[in-house]
């Protein structure tokens, strides 16, 4: 009688999501069938696009931004889940991650319309009321309620759900070591079926090509980069960052090259990457430091990078393990 292979086979899954495309990797026992867990993939990534794009004038979150102030809104559980953690982020970063900032976004040209001088007037004239005061969530029946005119955007939280539910999934089918990801944002499961953790290349803040910076360990971990490099406009000969100040409702004009964060879910560590790139090196390791977080920020200065480490992860690596 033959014995059953004990042999695990890496498996590679990938599939088109929010523009980009999603990625899985995971070792299973040889003769694992993967199609039902691209299905699934595919359909949990689906879902989040369905309900929180921007892009897609039929999404829940464009109804939403279409109902009248005061209007009660029901929407479905996943995108109150990242309703409820973007405000909660919003109150706990002092305004600086702030999900509605659709209508500068958009001015900017940064949505699905190009920029014009009218809509950004209107943008950075207009009175601004910070998300987490105007968007009320009810508790015991999910309906949300604007109480000030709100475009929401969930540019800077939704890439990193969508990576988390590409985690859970994996789950559900019974994968505990994985790596997925969306367009850079990554969560780790598990470990490797050597017993090592999942490494990561932090990527370095170039604009004219992807090189790695550094490299990340992680198990049970999620990580997140928000830089100015790879998304921008050019206003008067000047490169703007899609990465937008709140107080200004325009783009950051002093902000670190990048800001990456490890945190346990890759939905906090996306939306805590874009609140420490607006507070900047400084302001962001105070805060990090206060609410225990692991992040790395890496300054221009002339034609050098300097970083600023915070966190369990990167402080007690002095010389980290970086790529040349």
């Amino acid at each position: 009688m033959s014995k059953m292979s004990t042999e695990r086979v890496r498996f590679a899954l990938n599939g088109p999501t929010m523009g980009t495309r999603w990625s899985a990797i995971f070792f299973a026992p040889d003769g694992f069938e993967p199609a039902p867990v691209q299905v699934a993939l595919q359909a949990a990534t689906d879902e989040v696009d369905a309900q929180m794009s921007t892009w897609n004038a039929g999404s829940d979150l464009m109804r939403l931004n279409a109902a009248p102030v005061g209007a009660r809104v029901m929407v479905p559980d996943r995108l109150n889940q990242v309703l409820r953690l973007g405000l909660e982020i919003g109150r706990a970063s002092g305004g600086a991650f702030d999900i509605g900032m659709g209508d500068a976004v958009t001015a900017w040209g940064f949505g699905p319309e190009a920029a014009t001088t009218e809509r950004i007037r209107s943008a950075i004239t207009g009175k601004r009321v910070p998300t987490h005061q105007a968007l009320e969530i009810d508790r015991t029946t999910g309906l949300v309620r604007k109480t000030s005119p709100l475009a929401l955007d969930l540019n800077g939280i939704a890439k990193g759900y969508g990576v988390d539910r590409l985690a859970e999934t994996l789950a559900a089918h019974g994968i505990a070591d994985a790596l997925v990801g969306i367009d850079g944002e990554m969560r780790a499961l598990g470990l490797r079926p050597d017993g090592e953790a999942w490494t990561i290349a932090v990527e370095a803040p170039d604009p004219d090509r992807r090189t790695p910076h550094s490299i990340l360990a992680l198990q049970d971990a999620a990580v997140a980069t928000s830089g100015d490099y790879r998304h921008w406009v050019e206003v008067q000969g000047r490169r703007l960052s899609h990465n937008m100040d709140p107080a200004r409702a325009a783009p950051l004009i002093a902000s670190p090259a990048s800001v990456t964060v490890v945190a346990r879910t890759c939905a906090e560590a996306d939306a805590w990457a874009t609140a420490l790139m607006v507070k900047g090196s400084l302001e962001g390791a105070i805060l990090a430091r206060k609410i225990n977080l692991s992040a790395l920020f890496i300054d221009r200065e002339g034609d050098h990078l300097r970083e600023t480490r915070v966190g369990r992860l990167f402080e007690t690596r002095p010389d980290p393990e970086r790529v040349s």
